[in-house]
């Protein structure tokens, strides 16, 4: 049966949480499954005056351990109790620090972001303002890996707003779909929004990659990152407080009480200016709202135009024998680069053809835009939240046949 928490739940003040610690505060990593012990956990840490780092749990030994060599805790909660952390070097943090989050890793290592009670309280009261959220009438439905900032951040919002809460150990559509309604909001990511045909929701916050074109009217589509914690930009204009500008090379930046403190390691990445570079290139729309085109890094240079991936990706997911679909790039000698699709074809024995996805590119997108080369694969590589790892396709790319034969 699911299990709702009642509001009695809230982190402490700032002034309390000085009252009660030194200092230095610790960090604790959280090793349990989503649910209420996983919220109760999470407030007798803030308690403590501790921060808390949530692990993934689904991570095999190595990737385990390079995690702990990220966020290095010095104690970790687990279903046997509280013990001391000996998997990495234990480093402290200042009071006030609530959380410390990991990275992806989407596009390299991931990194530890520490994000304060004020950070975390910021983005709760300004997403719920947004939102329309009133606690009398409306529950949170948490249902993403609570390891990452868009599944933690519905748990947070909901303790800093007193907002009835429900919690589920990861994303299972039967489960999800019982515990749907018409009071009821959620965070999901694309994959999951299409597992979910009939669900009533109040609203959905939809984040962690691109947007399908049709989307429901209950439907808010966000971008944020970890080291925003979580989506600040919904549908395209800023939460309040929040300041965006894109900079003279078309990278979006970004200011606001929600962002991050430092990286685990210290390091401070804001300019002189305060502005928070986000490795997202952007534009703003005539009406004023942001439109994100993609990470910097993967745009496409192929006889020199500038082509964005996941613009090319939205044509190409239009035509019925497209499942789904990842545009990269390989060396081309005559273009520099040339326009890769990589296809998970909704039918593998009669996948669509690479003069049809020519096409769609041609007429909705660009001529230059076209795919030069389609590769037939049975899957994408993928973050456990459903964010399409570019780095690991290009490598496989570079060194691996496609399961489903060779390059059209």
């Amino acid at each position: 049966m699911p299990t709702l928490l009642c509001d009695g739940c809230a982190p402490r003040s700032a002034a309390q949480r000085r009252r009660q610690t030194g200092p230095m505060a610790q960090l604790v990593a959280i090793d349990l499954p989503g649910g209420p012990g996983f919220v109760r956990a999470l407030q007798s840490v803030w308690d403590a005056g501790d921060a808390a780092a949530p692990l993934d749990r689904r991570l095999p030994p190595p990737a385990r351990q390079r995690q702990l060599e990220v966020l290095r805790p010095a104690w970790a909660l687990d279903e046997t109790g509280r013990h001391r952390c000996t998997a990495a070097e234990p480093q402290p943090l200042q009071t006030g620090d609530a959380l410390v989050m990991t990275t992806s890793g989407s596009s390299g290592e991931p990194k530890g972001v520490v994000l304060t009670h004020d950070a975390v309280a910021a983005s709760a009261r300004a997403t719920s303002e947004r939102l329309g959220v009133d606690p009398s009438r409306h529950r949170w439905l948490a249902c993403l890996p609570l390891c990452h900032i868009g599944g933690l951040s519905v748990v947070t919002r909901a303790l800093v707003t007193r907002t009835p809460l429900e919690v589920h150990d990861g994303f299972d559509a039967e489960r999800v779909l019982a515990s749907s309604g018409e009071d009821v909001l959620v965070s999901l990511v694309p994959t999951a929004l299409r597992r979910l045909a009939g669900a009533r929701f109040a609203k959905v916050v939809l984040g962690g990659s691109a947007p399908p074109r049709a989307l429901p009217p209950n439907v808010v589509t966000t971008y944020g990152l970890t080291e925003t914690g979580s989506g600040l930009i919904y549908d395209g204009l800023p939460l309040e407080g929040v300041e965006v500008s894109v900079s003279h090379r078309g990278e979006v930046l970004l200011k606001g009480p929600m962002l991050l403190r430092c990286y685990r390691d210290g390091t401070v990445p804001f300019d002189e200016h305060g502005w928070f570079a986000t490795g997202d290139a952007g534009h703003f729309a005539p009406d004023g709202r942001l439109v994100v085109d993609g990470r910097l890094t993967d745009m496409i240079i192929s006889g020199g135009e500038n082509i964005w991936p996941t613009t090319v990706e939205a044509a190409l997911s239009a035509h019925p024998g497209v499942a789904e679909v990842a545009v990269t790039s390989r060396p081309d000698p005559e273009w520099g680069e040339r326009v890769v699709a990589c296809v998970v074809p909704s039918d593998p024995s009669s996948p669509p053809e690479l003069a049809e996805l020519r096409a769609l590119a041609r007429d909705q997108v660009a001529p230059f835009a076209a795919p030069r080369e389609l590769v037939l694969v049975s899957s994408l590589p993928k973050t456990s939240i459903g964010k399409l790892r570019r780095e690991e396709l290009r490598r496989y790319l570079a060194g691996t046949e496609p399961p489903l034969g060779p390059p059209s």
